[in-house]
């Protein structure tokens, strides 16, 4: 059967690095794109490529949207993806000032550049080190891109992207895994997740596999010299690492000030870790919350450092604690004090959907959240209103029709991740199914 086919093959590519929620995790999801690829659901031409739309009256196109405008998409296929499958995304600005996004796709990584118009242009790709994965994850230092994979011994792909400026659209570019790169880590095999600082030119892998031993911790990878990383240290005692966002403390806790904390998404908890010393990263907190299910991602709310958002990837589809209704539900941290963090509040969306990836900008939440879509959401009050109450939505963009006549579902369809920092105001947004959209928020800048 196609199905079974697909999910035997979709499960050898997996990777070897789970704690036992991740390895439940991963097998919903394969199930999930099993069903969808027995439906066709990446089938060649299954989507139409559509034309830039503005939002009006509640609709661009076939897509329910509020406040977005549709500016330019590239269906995965366009992209010279022979899965058709799509992941994970980030951008680069060039130096000139051009504007691109690496796009996760599981048989490697597109590159397509955002015009001033907001159209898209695809440039050329970057296959897979090894074998396809539906795990791909890319970040940007400077002007190179670093690739990891959960695909078995992919290591680390170290891309320069100004490799870019002059490929010329009418001939897109295939480049080499071995000549054009600028190197390739092999200190870890696969990995599920790339987190980068780009003040102390640090790549964390997380999720990294059990033969890099590190417990799918924090792998610390110095690339101050991009053309030979440097493995610097690691962190494991708090187990399996999701994700993590990484800064130079300048919070309101001193004691901390001027030090590189990583605020880690530990599955069932939030840890708060000092990796000043990479030799002895320090683990200054652990804190759970009620209805945990897998704590996936989140980002600090401002620049103020007090605050932090926090998604959780199984809470509705598990209908657990806040999130039994199955309603999009983000958690609100106090972080005041890294020693003693406090879980102060949620917001919901009003849509039936799973959470995945959110990044803040000026008091805007772009949350990346599966079968809604792109949500924009006004977070600007949470100092005044710590519980979450005065929280609003005010933009969205939904990438995922098919399940829009039964008011949204909780599964892991739709969109993957957005890339929200582009000085243009250009949002790009990755989905699992179509390909990679190029989005304008019209709406009101955040009210505070």
């Amino acid at each position: 059967m196609k199905t079974s086919t697909f999910l035997a093959a979709v499960t050898a590519l997996a990777g070897t690095a789970a704690a036992e929620s991740m390895a439940r995790l991963r097998e919903l999801k394969i199930d999930t794109w099993a069903r969808q690829n027995e439906v066709g659901a990446f089938d060649v031409d299954r989507y139409q490529a559509s034309a830039a739309t503005a939002c009006v009256n509640g609709k661009a196109g076939e897509y329910q949207c509020s406040n977005v405008d549709l500016k330019g998409f590239l269906r995965h296929q366009d992209m010279g993806s022979s899965t058709r499958k799509g992941n994970d995304i980030w951008g680069w600005t060039a130096p000139n000032g051009r504007e691109f996004a690496t796009v996760g796709q599981t048989d490697g990584t597109a590159f397509v550049e955002i015009l001033s118009d907001g159209s898209l242009v695809y440039l050329g790709r970057l296959p897979t080190q090894t074998t396809s994965s539906s795990w791909r994850d890319m970040k940007v230092i400077g002007n190179h891109v670093y690739i990891g994979s959960e695909a078995s011994n992919h290591g680390l792909q170290v891309f320069d992207l100004t490799k870019l400026l002059t490929v010329s659209p009418s001939s897109p570019k295939v480049f080499s895994i071995t000549k054009d790169l600028t190197a390739i880590y092999k200190g870890f095999g696969s990995s599920h997740n790339i987190v980068a600082h780009e003040e102390t030119k640090m790549i964390y892998a997380v999720g990294t596999a059990t033969s890099a031993g590190c417990k799918g911790g924090l792998f610390m990878v110095n690339v101050t010299n991009p053309a030979s990383p440097v493995k610097a240290g690691c962190l494991s005692s708090g187990g399996y690492v999701h994700d993590a966002q990484c800064v130079i403390y300048k919070g309101p806790d001193t004691r901390y000030t001027g030090r590189e904390i990583c605020f880690n998404f530990n599955e069932d908890t939030l840890d708060i870790v000092d990796v000043t010393s990479k030799t002895n990263p320090k683990t200054l907190s652990s804190k759970t919350y009620t209805g945990a299910s897998y704590t996936h991602q989140g980002w600090l709310v401002d620049s103020s450092m007090k605050y932090l958002l926090l998604d959780d990837e199984l809470d509705e589809y598990n209908a657990a604690g806040k999130a039994s209704n199955k309603k999009t539900t983000t958690y609100i941290v106090d972080i005041t004090s890294l020693t003693a963090p406090v879980f102060t509040g949620t917001y919901q969306s009003p849509a039936t959907s799973i959470d995945h990836n959110q990044y803040t900008v000026n008091g805007l939440s772009y949350q990346a959240n599966y079968g809604s879509g792109l949500r924009v959401v006004d977070v600007s009050s949470i100092p005044r209103k710590p519980d979450g109450s005065a929280m609003k939505q005010v933009g969205f963009f939904d990438c995922y029709p098919e399940d829009d006549s039964i008011g949204g579902q909780a599964e892991f369809t739709g969109s993957w991740s957005v890339y929200p920092f582009f000085k243009s105001g250009y949002l790009v947004l990755n989905s699992i199914e179509r390909g990679v959209f190029s989005l304008k928020y019209t709406g009101p800048a955040a009210a505070n």
